[in-house]
């Protein structure tokens, strides 16, 4: 195991690509059409948590009845909400550049995301990741998602890396809620609509605009080649 050295593990939507208002969309019709109504702002606030947690604290706000079955209704027609949207998904400005960095300074690096991969390898895709030659770990690799810090623990396990020396990037207080949990280092993002103030309070000891600011900046968290 690299003791010292900094490695990075990455969420995936609003932190390397421009998802997360899609992803919303795609939520609003999959309750839809249960006859579930909730206000799009309600949903967005939920964005980056494990999709089964995502669920049922919506539909605790709305007194539904949470059966299994409705939850499996819930996933799958959020997939297939997703699926069409995914045309006007694209890599955040200086996502791919980053990686691209990381790669030739030889810090390693993770994708871990709370989506399930029939929806984010529409995401990897478009920012050219092959999970066959990076790490990425889904919701359906561990028992719990964010905020629960299983998904980054797995990541830093795949690279072999010490996640006391992992470098956390998410746009979510979920991200920095699961990166406190998992003793790793967050930094938060300001392309998944949350604030700096949340983000900060969550955890965040940097907060930048995009990925292409993070690069501008990455000497500040280690990122040295």
């Amino acid at each position: 195991m690299h003791r010292h050295k900094v490695s990075f593990l990455f969420d995936l939507d609003g932190t390397l690509v421009d998802s997360v208002y899609q992803h919303v969309l795609a939520w609003q019709q999959a309750l839809h059409a249960a006859g579930i109504e909730l206000s799009v702002w309600r949903i967005h606030r939920r964005i980056g948590m494990s999709g089964g947690l995502f669920t049922e604290m919506l539909l605790r706000e709305v007194s539904a009845q949470i059966t299994p079955e409705l939850l499996e209704a819930l996933q799958r027609h959020h997939a297939e909400a997703y699926a069409r949207l995914v045309p006007w998904v694209r890599p955040l400005p200086g996502a791919k550049e980053l990686l691209a960095y990381l790669t030739e300074a030889k810090l390693p690096w993770a994708i871990a995301t709370s989506g399930r991969m029939r929806s984010a390898r529409f995401n990897l895709e478009a920012l050219g990741v092959d999970p066959a030659r990076i790490p990425v770990i889904t919701r359906d690799d561990v028992a719990h998602a964010k905020p629960d810090p299983d998904l980054f623990l797995a990541a830093a396990e795949r690279l072999g890396a010490d996640i006391r020396s992992a470098v956390i990037v998410g746009d979510s207080i979920w991200d920095m809620l699961a990166a406190r949990r998992a003793q790793g280092l967050g930094v938060g993002l300001l392309s998944g609509g949350y604030g700096q103030d949340e983000l900060e309070r969550s955890g965040a000891i940097r907060v930048y605009e995009d990925p292409a600011d993070m690069l501008r900046h990455i000497d500040e968290i280690g990122g040295r080649v």
